[in-house]
Parts: C-alpha cells; structure tokens; sequence
C-alpha cells in the first residue's frame, strides 16, 4: 500500500522530516541519554569497544496532533483508494476486452510463485520499522540493506523455480513470464524502509500519492501493450512498471540515504518480530490462494482465468478499503499501545468505519452478480458471475477479519498472529479441497464458507487480552448488520422485478441507489447512529480544534 516534493509532512512542523534527533515537546535536539539496555547489551548507538555516542531516530507526529492527522489521513487515504478503484475498474474493464481468460490465467499461475514469494519482499521489517516506539538511524540502515539483500535473492529464486513452476503447470511460456515479474522484488526491497518512514511520519498524503501514481503509470504501460499486442506480457509489464514507479516516488518523497550496516544496534528483535510477521503472512496466504493453485493444476488457465477475475471484482472494494484504513490505523495504534483505553476506542471507532462501508457493497455483489460482471468484464466472462455471486461473502468476512490483524500487530503480538492464521488455514484448506471436484464453483462456496465459520473464533483469539469485549465489537456490528438486512430485502425485491426485464446498466443503478439508501436511512435515522458519523464528519473539517484529544484509528 506521494508527495514527491520536499519532506515537511501535512499538519506539523515534524511530520514527515525523516531524519531528526529525539525531540521534548515541540523542540528538536540532541539526546544525551539513549535509553537504558539491559545488563551486557550495549546500549542503542554502543558497542563494547566504543562509548556512548549521540544518535538520530525517526519521530512519530507529536501525541497532540495524533487525532488531527490520523483524521486527515484516513480522509486522504480513502479518497485515494476511491481514485485507485476507479482506475483499477476502468483497466480491468479495458483489459478484458483486450486480453482472453486464458491472458490471465497464465498470469494467475505465476502469481500463485510471485505473490508467495513476495510475502518476503519487506521480511515484515517495513512493519517492524512502524510498530517501533523509537527506531534509530543505525537500526533503520541495517534493516535497509537486509531488504535490499532480501529482494535481489527473491528475484533470483523466481528464476531457480521458474522451470519448477512451468513443470507444475505444464505450461512452458511461463518461464520466461515469472523470470521477468521476479524483478519488481528488486525495486520493493529498495522501497521498503522509505515507505515504512513515510507510515511512521503518517504521511498519508505522500503515500495516497505515489499509490495513485504508480498505479496510472502501470495501468497505461499495459493497456498500450495490449493494445499493440502483447497478449499476457501487458498483464507483466503492468506489475513491473508499477513497482518501478513506486520505488521512485517514494525515494523522492523520502531523500534519506541509508548509512552502511552495524552490529549491536538493536536490530536482532526486529528481526524476530519482522520474522514472525512474515511467517504470519506466508499461512494467511496459503489460505487465501491454496484455491487458485489448486484450481489451475486441475482445471486450467481457463478455468483460473475465470475464477481469478471474479475474486478480484468481488474482493476489489473492500481490498481498497482495508488497504486505506490500515495504513492510517496501524501506525496509529502502534502510537498509542500502551494506553490500553485510547487502543480500544481507536481500534472499534476504526473497525465500524470500514465494516459499515463493506456491508452495503458486499450486499450488491451478491444480489447483481450478472449485471456486475456485464458491465465490467464484457459478455464472454458470463461464466464468471455464478463464481462472483459465491464470492460475495468473503468480501465481508475479510472486513471484518482483517481489522483484527490491526489489533494483534500494533500491540507487538507477532507470536498470536501466526498462531491465529495456522490454527485456522487448515480448515479453509479442507473446504477448497471439498469445492474442487465442482470446479470453480465449487472452489468459490467452500471458500467463502470455511472463511464464514472462522469469524468467530479469529475474533475470540484476537482481542484477548486487549480490553475490548464481546459486547464492544457487538455494539458497533449489530446496526450494521441489522441494517443490512433490510437493505438487502429492498435490493431483492429490485432483482425480482426488472432483473432480465431491463438493461443491466439501469438495473444496477436501481439496485445499488435502494440498497445504499435504505441501509444509509436505516443505520442513521432508525438506528440513531447519525450522532456517531457526524462527528467523524465534524472531525475532518474542523481540524484546528481537535488538539489533545483521543485518536481516531481510521477515517
């Protein structure tokens, strides 16, 4: 998940200054005291053979501006991902008629190495960078040059396994496809502490910026290839050139220069939280995409084409959603994890937000699959709105699983969340493997029921120990939920009537202006929660009188 011009960040002299001294208060100096080590640990800046010297951190924004940039932050963010769905839609819509099922398919079968592999872009070090109450120069240099080692030996082993893989598939052009997508992991481990400085500064504004940026540059890059024709390499080119510019961009807006690597500067517990939250994010990935291995090996490109099209049309959305409130949430959370009160309030003002925003589209996924997949995907990908339709489901499910990550990470619980995601893979495992005789189809209903049956538990083990009970997420679920009810019996009525009667285009905004209307009037007038999004509103245009009150973990 830029501002290319300078480093003064939005709302604060400090924000965003991506290389300064310990600050007191409001006045950047030089901190005579590192903190204390624990006995035979040098101290951070120390070795054994050397005194204490003065050293540098990245500071996060001041505690009194916290609320007024995480509010600023969550409205930009979102705003961006709202620009980034609508070039993703609009390329998707312009590349399914330029391509074939079978384009995207051989990219979805290197996607299944690629995305494995890119697991380990960052070794989770971006996130540790983040977490960090204090990260100094010398600690953030070291985890640099890890990165960069990191992603040139990634790039290297797309290479090794690129045979492997076109074996597996028995698919030769496929060699040549991974060997090419393997170099974005080069330009990403280049990129990785310059975006984690630009999440500790939550300088959001820089980094809506050069997400939007990298995705129209890639998204013309391939769509004039396929123009010309080059059949699935547009679909390649279009993830290389994308992390090319957002190498560059984030380079630009953060113009720190790493210094060489040292030992005993601290580095060795990032490693183990950055390692965990790598092992955390390879089960979760086996989890969510054993189904497109799976069904490629059996059933084909064809096959995988389909289903990997409706899995990102349905699950696009609330991607972009839960993508624009974690990177405003987690760097927030993590300020203020050790006050237990303010981390529950942050962290359940942030999960209704992004829940009350999913129900609603989730519920028109379900109900208007055939229009939807009309509309964007064109007539020859028909096929794929039964698929789209069993889908819908998780794109709920993974609104409100997926904040819960927020929780467990900010608070340093590395260790849990891979208890978490290896207690629960098997199961989403099992209900792929029982989908796959019936093909994509099949695949589609027992994923999304598995990831249905794993809410509850995921919830239990996530918020133990955090202060935040049953009765709180209830609270902030249960008019959702009841309101969306009720905006989906209005929305079936809109299917029974002109459903195959009309055009899908004015079907569909029938259907979508009754569903997000009577959910809207439901959830603020008739369940009395206007109070509660007006002051979220109040908050974002009121900015200069929100000083030393609590944070708000997402816009």
């Amino acid at each position: 998940m830029a501002q290319a011009r300078g480093c003064v960040a939005e709302g604060t002299a400090e924000v965003g200054i991506p290389l300064m001294f310990r600050t007191k208060g409001n006045a950047p100096r030089v901190d005579q005291r590192p903190r204390e080590a624990s006995p035979g640990e040098p101290r951070v800046g120390e070795s054994k053979a050397e005194p204490t010297t003065r050293y540098r951190t990245f500071a996060h924004p001041a505690v009194t501006d916290l609320k007024r940039i995480s509010v600023e932050g969550g409205l930009v963010t979102v705003c961006a991902q709202g620009a980034r769905f609508v070039l993703q839609t609009a390329t998707t819509i312009v590349l399914a008629r330029l391509l074939s099922p079978e384009d995207f398919g051989l990219q979805g079968m290197v996607v299944a190495l690629t995305g494995f592999l890119g697991l380990f872009r960052d070794a989770g070090l971006g996130t540790a960078t983040v977490q960090r109450h204090e990260v100094t120069q010398e600690q953030t240099s070291t985890l640099f040059w890890i990165n960069v080692a990191v992603g040139a030996g990634l790039a290297t082993c797309t290479a090794i396994l690129a045979p492997v893989l076109a074996s597996f598939y028995h698919e030769p052009r496929l060699y040549w496809i991974a060997v090419v997508s393997g170099l974005a992991f080069v330009f990403s481990g280049l990129t990785a502490q310059h975006q984690a400085l630009l999440m500790r500064g939550m300088r959001f504004s820089s980094l809506a910026k050069i997400d939007v940026l990298s995705l129209t540059v890639s998204s013309a890059a391939g769509i004039v290839m396929a123009l010309l024709g080059s059949g699935y390499w547009a679909l390649v080119g279009m993830a290389v050139v994308g992390s090319i510019v957002g190498a560059a961009g984030a380079w630009v807006a953060v113009p720190w220069v790493p210094g060489l690597p040292r030992r005993r500067c601290g580095v060795p517990s990032m490693l183990r939280f950055g390692w965990m939250a790598s092992c955390n994010s390879v089960v979760v990935f086996l989890a969510w995409n054993s189904e497109k291995i799976l069904l490629g090996r059996v059933w084909g490109a064809d096959a995988l084409g389909l289903y990997g099209r409706a899995y990102q049309l349905v699950t696009l959305p609330v991607q972009q959603l839960n993508s624009s409130m974690t990177s405003v949430a987690f760097p927030t959370l993590s300020r203020v994890q050790h006050d237990a009160n303010r981390l529950a309030r942050s962290f359940l003002r942030g999960y209704s937000s992004l829940v009350s925003l999913t129900v609603p589209i989730s519920i028109s996924c379900a109900l208007f699959a055939e229009e939807i997949v009309r509309i964007v995907l064109g007539a020859k990908w028909m096929a794929a709105a039964p698929i789209f339709r069993l889908l819908a489901p998780t794109a709920l499910v993974f609104a409100v699983a997926n904040p819960l990550s927020w929780l467990v990470l900010s608070t340093g619980r590395a260790g849990r969340a891979l208890g978490i995601s290896m207690a629960t893979t098997p199961l989403v495992i099992l209900g792929i493997v029982l989908g796959l005789s019936r093909g994509p189809q099949g695949v589609a209903l027992g994923y999304s029921l598995a990831m249905a049956l794993l809410v509850i538990p995921i919830a239990a083990w996530s918020k133990q120990g955090t202060g935040i009970t049953w009765t709180d997420l209830w609270s902030v679920t249960k008019p959702l939920l009841l309101s969306g009810l009720l905006a989906s019996a209005a929305g079936l009525i809109v299917k029974i009537a002109l459903g195959g009667r009309f055009a899908p285009i004015p079907v569909l905004s029938v259907g979508l202006s009754l569903v997000f209307g009577v959910y809207a009037w439901v959830l603020l007038i008739a369940m009395g929660q206007r109070g509660v999004y007006a002051d979220l509103l109040t908050q974002v245009f009121r900015r200069t009188h929100l000083d030393g009150q609590e944070p708000v973990a997402a816009g």
